[in-house]
């Protein structure tokens, strides 16, 4: 483990140095040129609204520097050449997985607490109400969708030789479930077999990611999920992730680097 945790302060050290992970700053001056208008109006729903369009900004930002960062881990390590003096160390390719996906991971949760904690001061200064334990919820949550989707990043990574076309696959996978995916059972009703019963495999198989969804409750200043129930929210996320990352170690493994 001491190998993967120094690859990933690496990937770290990295991802903070490059110019897209300061998106944040841009993002949260707008989050907070956006609430500031919430003084202008007395209608709550308005203050409701422009808070749903600050989480959909964090979400998409979130989604964007989560795939594009993991996507281009393997890819690169092979373009520059520098993956074969690594492995040639005392590093095996379930380390470097395993701590590029540590990097990714811990960058966007860095990412995230920089949004909800800004959003979460601004927001309970404008409306005088501090539901932490909801913002803490779903900032949890959204960490675990993010190691989903970083986990399936890093699996297209090792599949497809281009960062660009398997960041575009992903970004479509990942907005298709989070649109579709908790429609499919019902969709499903409506078909004939065979297509009714291979929609139901779909729907089973996917992750869905819109559990780890909890804008709803953030805008709406509600109270917070059972922490049984969102306990085994985490431990779903977080079995996918190990999913996807076995997965990306057995096609790496088998996948030659010259």
């Amino acid at each position: 483990m001491n190998v993967a945790f120094a690859i990933a302060s690496v990937v770290l050290k990295e991802l903070c140095r490059r110019k897209d992970f300061y998106v944040l700053f841009v993002l949260t001056a707008l989050i907070t040129v956006l609430l500031g208008s919430v003084s202008f109006f007395d209608d709550r729903s308005v203050a409701r609204y422009l808070k749903e369009i600050c989480l959909l900004l964090i979400w998409i930002s979130s989604i964007v520097i989560g795939i594009m960062s993991a996507a281009r881990q393997i890819p690169t390590e092979r373009e520059n050449r520098k993956i074969f003096p690594l492995l040639a160390k005392p590093v095996t390719r379930g380390q470097l997985i395993l701590g590029k996906f540590l990097g990714c991971w811990v960058a966007a949760g860095l990412a995230l607490l920089v949004f909800y904690g800004f959003f979460a001061i601004i927001a309970g200064t404008r409306e005088q109400e501090w539901p932490w334990l909801t913002f803490l919820q779903a900032a949890g949550l959204h960490w675990i969708f993010l190691a989903v989707t970083i986990g399936l990043a890093l699996f297209g990574s090792i599949i497809f030789a281009a960062p660009s076309s398997n960041a575009t696959i992903c970004f479509v996978v990942v907005g298709t479930i989070l649109i579709l995916g908790r429609h499919l059972n019902t969709v499903a009703l409506q078909q004939s077999e065979p297509l009714s019963t291979l929609l139901y495999i779909v729907y089973y198989l996917i992750p869905h990611l819109e559990f780890f969804d909890l804008r709803e409750l953030v805008v709406h200043n509600a109270a917070p999920r059972p922490w049984a129930v969102w306990s085994v929210a985490c431990v779903y996320g977080l079995c996918y992730a190990t999913l996807f990352l076995w997965s990306a170690w057995m096609a790496f493994r088998r996948k030659s680097l010259s």
